[in-house]
């Protein structure tokens, strides 16, 4: 967060401190790791310890919640956890995300992936490359140049079949989902196994973490988690939302929550704005302010009117005027 003289600041274990003494170009922040050009123009990475400067030259770079990507040039090259190397000195495209980084290597036509320490290949082609048809937080779905379809979850490739036309994959930590053509049926990867949800192709459906939501051919939503189908709605959704641990709907004007295997009741009114990360839910409350449901309780934040707000982790970020701060963490607010 930058302060009304373009400090920058972090929050880490219940208080705010000053990262530099100088003002700062522009950064990016994820849940464990924030970039960002300082004053000089370096490139700096800030993970809790003591800033580090990556690069003294201009770079495209990209931040997950627990990765670090810098490119100059045509050099991709990365930061997990201090932990600093170059993945190709010729990249093409490429995507990152919480514990993935998946790249082309146009020296020898290949698509990568990073995880968890190791490279591992993919795709290799002799004629021009395609990027994987889904890239989630730790999984990804591809198609081999034979047509043959696959998913990497953990370091390890599971196939699924061979067909000519594409499949749409969604997902999200440890999931994806997809109509098979080939059976007919709507099904998941999930613990390296490919399993059938429904016996019939589901039209809309989302992907979070470990969990599948869908509307059925009645309307109904429904969720897959734990190996069991269970219905969230009697009337349909008029809206809905999924992410990581987080199903937000709404339903009859009513606002709803599932979090973390329980149903929370938000609002009898429609949020104007929500956000959904981890295992938070954020959203405007009545008075224009922001509230969030946090370890199954819905606590009001603020009630300054339509004041920003983010979520790192499983805490909310909310910015008042003159660029002061509040922090909702563990149900508990600290306000710069």
């Amino acid at each position: 967060m930058l302060d009304f003289n373009n400090l920058m600041k972090s929050f880490e274990n219940g208080i705010f401190r000053s990262i530099g003494l100088q003002p700062v170009r522009e950064y990016e922040a994820g849940d464990n790791v924030v970039a960002y050009y300082d004053w000089r123009n370096n490139l700096m990475v800030h993970n809790g310890g003591n800033p580090e400067q990556l690069a003294n030259v201009e770079a495209e770079y990209r931040v997950s919640d627990f990765l670090l990507t810098w490119q100059i040039a045509t050099t991709l090259n990365l930061w997990d956890n201090g932990n600093k190397q170059t993945l190709t000195f010729q990249v093409g495209q490429y995507v990152v995300t919480d514990s993935l980084v998946v790249f082309q290597d146009l020296r020898w036509n290949t698509v990568s992936v990073y995880y968890n320490g190791e490279v591992h290949e993919l795709i290799a082609s002799s004629f021009d490359l395609h990027m994987p048809e889904f890239i989630g937080e730790n999984i990804v779905a591809f198609k081999d140049n034979g047509d043959f379809y696959k998913v990497f979850w953990r370091g390890q490739i599971y196939e699924l079949d061979v067909w000519h036309n594409p499949y749409i994959f969604h997902g999200g930590t440890d999931m994806v989902a997809f109509n098979d053509p080939i059976n007919g049926t709507f099904a998941i990867f999930e613990n390296g196994q490919f399993l059938d949800v429904e016996s019939f192709h589901m039209n809309n459906y989302k992907v979070g973490n470990g969990l599948v939501v869908y509307e059925n051919l009645n309307g109904d939503l429904m969720m897959y988690r734990n190996g069991e189908i269970s219905q969230l709605t009697n009337f349909g959704a008029s809206t809905w939302s999924v992410r990581d641990n987080v199903v937000y709907w709404v339903e009859n004007g009513f606002a709803y929550a599932f979090i973390d295997g329980q149903r929370i009741d938000v609002a009898k009114y429609v949020p104007k704005d929500f956000a959904l990360k981890n295992s938070t839910l954020a959203f405007r409350n009545l008075m224009g302010g922001v509230s969030a449901v946090q370890d199954g309780k819905i606590v009001e934040i603020t009630n300054q009117l339509d004041a920003p707000f983010e979520i790192y982790g499983n805490s909310v970020l909310v910015e008042l005027f003159n660029k002061s701060y509040i922090v909702l963490q563990n149900g508990k607010k600290y306000q710069q």
